[in-house]
C-alpha cells in the first residue's frame, strides 16, 4: 500500500486537515447563516419550518441539524425550474441540469462564489489521489448540462494540471488522445473506462505501457473488486470521486492516497446517516442513508438532502492525517435494490460474485423477467475464449463456478448465461446494468 508520505500536503488541501474544535466551529456557523438564508428566501423551506415549529433563531450549532426538515428529489422536480432558488437570478452565473428522462429535469443553479467553492473541492480531491500541477489529465466525463465535465474541468484548473476536455464518446480518438498527449491521468466512469481498455486492445495498444498512472472514476456505482480489476488492466491507481448534481456536482467527497473511504469536504457538504425507513439519525460506523447538507452554497441551498445513498461513516482516523470524515464506498443505492422471491439483492452484490472468479471481465448484465407470477433472474456475463478452456465440460465449470460465486453472496440461484467479447451493449456515460422486462 502506498504510504501517506508519499504524498506531501499541498496548500490546496489545507482545510481537510483543520482541527476538530475549529471544523465544528466553522460548520456552526456557516449552517445558521445558510438557515435563515433559505427561510428568507425559499417558500418550500420557510413553509416546512413553519410546519416543524422551527426558526432560524432555533439553530445556534451544527447538532440543531436535525431539527431541520429534509429535502427530496421530487421537490427539485416540484418546484422546477427556479423554486428552490435562494439568490436572484442576475446573481446566478450558470446552470445544471439532469436529462429529465423520468420527468422534469432536476435544475441546479449556481453563482461565481458557488463555483469557486466547487472548484477547490475538485482540486483537493485530485490532490488527495496525489496529481500535481506537471501532471495531464484528459477529461472523457460529458460536457454540457451534466455536471460532470465542467465540474472536473475547472478542477483541474485550480490545481494548475493541464486539462484535455475531450468529453465523452469517439474511443478511438480518446485512445490516440492519451497516447500522444502523455496522458497522466483519467476521468470518466468506470465502465466507460473498461470500454476504452477493451478498444485499445483491439488496436493493438496496451494501456499499462501508456504513461497513464491515475484514474478518476464516478457518477456509477461501483464495487472495490471493479476497483482492483481496472487497476489490474490498465496497471493505473483507479479512484472514487463522489457527488450529485442536487448538492453541486463531483467533488462532495473523494477517495485518498490510502483508499479507504472516501473523505467527504464536510465544511462544504455535512453529512448525516439515517435509517431509511424511519429517518432515525444513526451514530457514525452504522449503514444507512446518506443525507448531505450545503453549508456555503448560496444560489441554491440543500437542507438535508436524501441521496438515497447507502453507506457509513467511517469514525476512525484516517492514516493519511486528514481530519475530515470518510464515508465508505457507495456501490449501491436503495432505489437500486432489487427484491426477487422475497430476497432483497442490489446489483453490486451480483458484481462482486462474478468478479470474484478468475477469468470474468467487468461485462455484465442483469435481465429480470416474470413467468407464472415468478420472478426471473439472468445475469449474462462476457467471457474470453481463453477465460474457458476448449471444452464443453470446461464451459460448464466456469459457468457453475460463476453461479456458485452469485449464490453464495445473494443466497438465490440465478441464472447465468455466458456470453461472447463484445455481446453485451458498452456505454460511454451511465451504464444500465438491470433490464427490467417483469412488466413486458
Amino acid at each position: 500500500m502506498t504510504s501517506a508520505a508519499s504524498f506531501p500536503f499541498h496548500p490546496i488541501s489545507a482545510p481537510d486537515y483543520v482541527p476538530l474544535d475549529k471544523l465544528r466551529e466553522l460548520q456552526s456557523d456557516r449552517l445558521v447563516r445558510m438557515v435563515k438564508r433559505v427561510y428568507e428566501n425559499v417558500p418550500l423551506y420557510r413553509e416546512r419550518m413553519q410546519s416543524k415549529g422551527v426558526k432560524p433563531e432555533d439553530i445556534h450549532d451544527i447538532t440543531d441539524i436535525s431539527k431541520l426538515p429534509f429535502t427530496m428529489k421530487a421537490d427539485l422536480r416540484d418546484t422546477y425550474p427556479n423554486g428552490l432558488f435562494a439568490s436572484p437570478q442576475k446573481d446566478i452565473v450558470r446552470l445544471h441540469a439532469s436529462s429529465g428522462t423520468t420527468g422534469k429535469p432536476i435544475v441546479v443553479a449556481y453563482t461565481q462564489d458557488d463555483l469557486n467553492v466547487w472548484k477547490e473541492t475538485v482540486a483537493r480531491a485530485l490532490v488527495g489521489f496525489g496529481l500535481k500541477k506537471e501532471d495531464i489529465i484528459q477529461n472523457s466525463f460529458g460536457y454540457g448540462l451534466f455536471t460532470g465535465g465542467l465540474g472536473l474541468h475547472d478542477g483541474v484548473e485550480r490545481l494548475g494540471a493541464t486539462v484535455i476536455p475531450v468529453s465523452g464518446g469517439n474511443t478511438q480518438r480518446q485512445i490516440m488522445l492519451m497516447r500522444d498527449f502523455q496522458v497522466t491521468a483519467i476521468s470518466c466512469t468506470p465502465s466507460y473506462f473498461i470500454h476504452l481498455i477493451d478498444k485499445a486492445k483491439e488496436l493493438g495498444f496496451d494501456l499499462r505501457e501508456f504513461p497513464l498512472k491515475t484514474g478518476i472514476f464516478g457518477a456509477e456505482p461501483w464495487t472495490d473488486a471493479m476497483r482492483k480489476k481496472i487497476e489490474e488492466m490498465a496497471g493505473i491507481r483507479a479512484y472514487d470521486i463522489y457527488g450529485l448534481s442536487e448538492i453541486v456536482g463531483p467533488g462532495v467527497g473523494a477517495q485518498c492516497c490510502m483508499q479507504e473511504g472516501l473523505h467527504l469536504f464536510e465544511d462544504h457538504y455535512y453529512p448525516e446517516i439515517i435509517d431509511p425507513e424511519t429517518c432515525e439519525v444513526l451514530p457514525d460506523g452504522q449503514e444507512g442513508e446518506l443525507v448531505l447538507t450545503t453549508l456555503s452554497k448560496d444560489a441554491m441551498p440543500m437542507l438535508r438532502y436524501r441521496t438515497r445513498d447507502l453507506t457509513t461513516i467511517e469514525s476512525t482516523a484516517c492514516p493519511c492525517g486528514r481530519t475530515i470524515r470518510r464515508i465508505r464506498r457507495i456501490a449501491r443505492r436503495s432505489d437500486d435494490m432489487l427484491i426477487l422471491r422475497g430476497v432483497n439483492v442490489f446489483p453490486s452484490q451480483i458484481e462482486t460474485g462474478i468478479l470474484r472468479v478468475p477469468g470474468t471481465t467487468p461485462h455484465y448484465q442483469i435481465v429480470l423477467t416474470r413467468v407464472d407470477g415468478l420472478d426471473q433472474i439472468e445475469v449474462r456475463v462476457e467471457v474470453s475464449a481463453e477465460s474457458l478452456g476448449d471444452t464443453v465440460a470446461s464451459v460448464e465449470i466456469f459457468r457453475r463456478s460463476v453461479t456458485q460465486s452469485i449464490e453464495n453472496i445473494i443466497g438465490l440461484r440465478v441464472k447465468v448465461t455466458l456470453v461472447t467479447p463484445r455481446t453485451l451493449e458498452r456505454s460511454e456515460g451511465k451504464i444500465k446494468r438491470v433490464i427490467d422486462n417483469r412488466n413486458a
